[in-house]
């Protein structure tokens, strides 16, 4: 049975420079024509623990203690993260058995340090450590952001050495992602842009998703990437219902065979896959 925490144990907390951080968290970075040093707002992270996550945060928050403080700030980040690690298992069947560390930066410094990385402006990212734009508050926002990666580095934890089709890694984290906030169907703005797409036989082709990732793509392909990802899955999980979602993430994690994957659990394949979705938009 599935429980969302209302409280997380605080296991510890430490003040750590820039370069012990790097250190602890054993980063990899992506390639970049001038990778710049870990830096937050102050140059030092605090560091706190929960059951499942080691958190690194250096917001812009004035106060330490007290209703609008850092400290009240990680509980609220490792408490979202929590209910979110009980909501992987609820809905994609995965439960991360190793720690997931999380920095959260301040947004000056994430966009100091990372715009660039990607074609298009991103909230997060996940490369080994979930790393993402902070606020000076737990917002809605950043827990949108913190549930996308969060099945990004579930599914790398689930299966390290294959490499995930993007269409499946970012549709099964956008469906995640709105799953947990209650949405169930695409928006009216979603089914219309998609429909249009169709009926000018403008979708992307999954084999032009299937790469490793989107981050090669521009701002306005990359929206609709994410979109027609995410709506893939949104579609099964209405035709199928949410257990055959959790039944093909768990699935493909163990077995890292796609096709295998579909034909269990949905009785399609790729080309299969694509042609209904296609008739479902009535393209």
């Amino acid at each position: 049975m599935n429980r969302f925490p209302n409280e997380v144990q605080i296991v510890t907390r430490r003040r750590a420079g820039v370069f012990g951080v790097l250190a602890t968290l054993g980063i990899v970075w992506f390639a970049s024509p001038a990778p710049a040093a870990d830096r937050g707002n102050d140059g030092q992270f605090d560091r706190r623990e929960s059951s499942h996550f080691v958190l690194y945060q250096d917001v812009d928050i004035d106060e330490r203690s007290g209703f609008h403080g850092s400290v009240r700030f990680e509980r609220e980040v490792l408490r979202i993260l929590e209910a979110g690690y009980d909501r992987l298992d609820k809905f994609l069947g995965l439960r991360p058995r190793r720690p997931i560390e999380v920095v959260v930066y301040d947004p000056d410094a994430f966009a100091a340090q990372f715009t660039g990385l990607f074609r298009f402006p991103a909230a997060g990212f996940y490369h080994g450590v979930i790393r993402v734009r902070g606020d000076t508050v737990a917002s809605a926002q950043l827990e949108r952001v913190l549930y996308h990666e969060l099945v990004h580095a579930a599914l790398d934890e689930a299966a390290p050495n294959y490499r995930y089709p993007a269409w499946v890694n970012e549709g099964l984290a956008e469906w995640f992602e709105m799953r947990s906030f209650g949405k169930r169907r695409l928006s009216t703005g979603e089914l219309d842009a998609l429909q249009r797409a169709a009926a000018q036989n403008a979708l992307l082709p999954l084999r032009a998703l299937s790469t490793p990732s989107l981050g090669h793509l521009d701002p306005n392909t990359a929206r609709f990437a994410y979109l027609q990802s995410y709506a893939i899955f949104a579609w099964l999980a209405n035709s199928h219902g949410d257990p055959a979602i959790e039944r093909f993430a768990s699935d493909l994690a163990r077995s890292r065979n796609l096709d295998r994957t579909l034909r269990r659990v949905f009785r399609t394949d790729m080309r299969k896959l694509e042609q209904e979705f296609t008739r479902y938009l009535g393209g």
